[in-house]
C-alpha cells in the first residue's frame, strides 16, 4: 500500500498543488513612458546552459502582466536576485499585487534603480536599469524569433486569441514564455571574488527562497541560513584510458603524460567534452602539444578575468 495520497493538479499547480521551491528576483522591464518598472516573479530557471551559441533563461508569466507586455513591446529586462532581507521581501511582495499600473507600483518604491552594463556597452540602445540592492543580476534580451513568436505584440489584457506557440511568446491565452538570452551577468565584488577565487560558506550571498502563495492571506518564504557543503564523489580514471582518449581527439594536438593526468578526474562521460575544449584553447593560442602548465591555464575558467 502506498504511503502517499492522490491531490488534485489545479491552475498554478507549482503554489496550490505543492511545496515548490523557487528563486525570489525582480524582473525590471520598460515601461511604455521610459520609465523602467519592476515586478517580482519566482518563474524563472536556467534554459541554454551549454553547448548554444549564447545561454539562456526561461521566464513564464501572465500574458497581461506590465513584465509581459514590456517585453512584447522592447525586449530587454532585468533579472535581479534581492537578498534575504525581510523588508526587501515585504516590498516584492506588495509590488507583485496584480493589476497596479507601473506609475503605482514604483511610487515610493523602497528599491534603488541605476544603469546596468548594457546601458555602459551599448549607450545607444533601450535597457531598463537594475536593482542596486541586488547582490547579482542579469541583463537579458528576449530571443522573439524562437518558435516563430516575432508578430507576439502587447495590447491584449483581457486574454490573447489563438492560436498559440509551444514553448516561446505567447503559449496560452493567459500565459506566456520567454527566452532571456543573457547579455551580462553583474556580480557584487563580494560574490565575484567567491566564484573566481574559491567558494567558502561565508561567501555565499543570502538568498531568499519562496514557496508562493500558499493561502488566501500570505506569501511565504524561507529565510537564508549558512549554507553546508558535501565532498563530491571521486572516480578516479586511469591514466591509460585518458591517454587512451587524448591520443584520439585530434591529429594535430597532442598531450603530455602529465597533462593526461590532471584530466584523470573527469568522469569519464565529460572526458571527451573536456578534451575537444582543450584542443580548441590549444588552436587558439598556437600549442601544438599541451602540457600540465597549459591545463592549469585551460582548468581556470575565470583566467581572463583574474588578468583583467
Amino acid at each position: 500500500m502506498s504511503s502517499f495520497e492522490d491531490l488534485r493538479i489545479v491552475d498554478n499547480f507549482y503554489q496550490t498543488s505543492a511545496f515548490f521551491p523557487m528563486p525570489t528576483v525582480m524582473i525590471g522591464t520598460i515601461a511604455e513612458s521610459g520609465m523602467t518598472t519592476l515586478g517580482p516573479y519566482s518563474l524563472v530557471q536556467p534554459y541554454y546552459i551549454a553547448g548554444k551559441d549564447y545561454y539562456a533563461m526561461l521566464l513564464s508569466c501572465r500574458n497581461s502582466s506590465n513584465t509581459a507586455q514590456n517585453i512584447l513591446r522592447n525586449g530587454k529586462c532585468s533579472i535581479n536576485f534581492i537578498p534575504d532581507n525581510k523588508k526587501y521581501f515585504k516590498e516584492a511582495v506588495r509590488m507583485g499585487f496584480p493589476g497596479d499600473t507601473p506609475e503605482e507600483k514604483m511610487k515610493d518604491c523602497l528599491f534603488t534603480l541605476e544603469d546596468g552594463l548594457m546601458a555602459k556597452s551599448e549607450p545607444t540602445g533601450n535597457y531598463p536599469q537594475v536593482v542596486a540592492e541586488s547582490f547579482q543580476v542579469m541583463e537579458c534580451t528576449w530571443m522573439r524569433d524562437l518558435d516563430n513568436a516575432q508578430d507576439d505584440a502587447p495590447g491584449e489584457l483581457d486574454g490573447y486569441p489563438p492560436p498559440y506557440h509551444d514553448f516561446n511568446g505567447i503559449t496560452s491565452e493567459f500565459g506566456a514564455h520567454f527566452i532571456l538570452r543573457i547579455d551580462k551577468i553583474l556580480m557584487k565584488s563580494k560574490y565575484r571574488d567567491t566564484i573566481i577565487n574559491g567558494v567558502s560558506a561565508k561567501g555565499f550571498p543570502r538568498v531568499p527562497v519562496d514557496y508562493g502563495y500558499r493561502d488566501s492571506k500570505n506569501f511565504w518564504y524561507t529565510r537564508f541560513r549558512r549554507p553546508i557543503s558535501e565532498l563530491l564523489p571521486v572516480r578516479q580514471g586511469s591514466l591509460q584510458s585518458v591517454r587512451y582518449a587524448a591520443d584520439r581527439i585530434d591529429d594535430k594536438i597532442t598531450f603530455t603524460d602529465e597533462a593526461c593526468a590532471k584530466l584523470v578526474k573527469v568522469p569519464r562521460i565529460f572526458l571527451n567534452t573536456a578534451l575537444k575544449g582543450c584542443v580548441t584553447w590549444a588552436r587558439e593560442n598556437g600549442v601544438e602539444s599541451i602540457d600540465a602548465e597549459h591545463m592549469d591555464i585551460i582548468n581556470d575558467k575565470r583566467s581572463k578575468e583574474k588578468n583583467k
